[in-house]
């Protein structure tokens, strides 16, 4: 078999809105595992020393948005995991639903040529686009399932992961 790679071939496993509908499921999936909490718990319950889902949902908001858009705009945007409008379960599904909707907004500004380019988030992570959007998505899983693991010991069965 021959493993050579032609330069000016492209091909594509997958389209740049597929990733977007493939992220936009595992986003559902993590709403309704924030639905799932109980509000104390949500914001007090944690396990061997990690913390409470509510702060790593934070993490995630903070990730996400500002994320694409340092992809959009060329801009260096600074990390803050610490929201002061998340301070209730209602609050928080609002949050990432505006999310939601703005991750949306900045993925029609991505060009399909863009997703290999180099590019530094949060002034400090080096990789390609497309490598940096892997990890939003990839850190929302770990979280997610340290969230399962917080409810399954809460006694709550989360919802299915297969359920996107």
């Amino acid at each position: 078999m021959d493993n050579t790679i032609t330069e000016n071939k492209v091909t594509s496993v997958i389209t740049s809105a597929e990733l977007l509908e493939h992220w936009q499921g595992h986003r559902g999936l993590t709403r309704r595992v924030i639905e799932a909490f109980p509000e104390k718990e949500l914001f007090e319950y944690s396990i061997g020393r990690m913390r409470p889902f509510a702060g790593m949902v934070q993490e995630l908001l903070a990730i996400a948005v500002p994320g694409l858009r340092e992809i959009t705009s060329g801009g260096t945007e600074e990390l803050n995991e610490h929201l002061d409008q998340a301070t209730s379960k209602a609050n928080i599904l609002a949050l990432w639903d505006e999310a939601t909707a703005e991750i949306n907004r900045y993925w029609a500004l991505i060009p399909a040529e863009r997703f290999h380019d180099t590019i530094r988030t949060f002034g400090q992570y080096e990789g390609t686009v497309y490598s940096s959007i892997f990890y939003f998505i990839d850190n929302e899983i770990h979280h997610r399932a340290q969230a399962f693991v917080y409810l399954r010991s809460l006694g709550i069965e989360p919802p299915y992961f297969w359920q996107r």
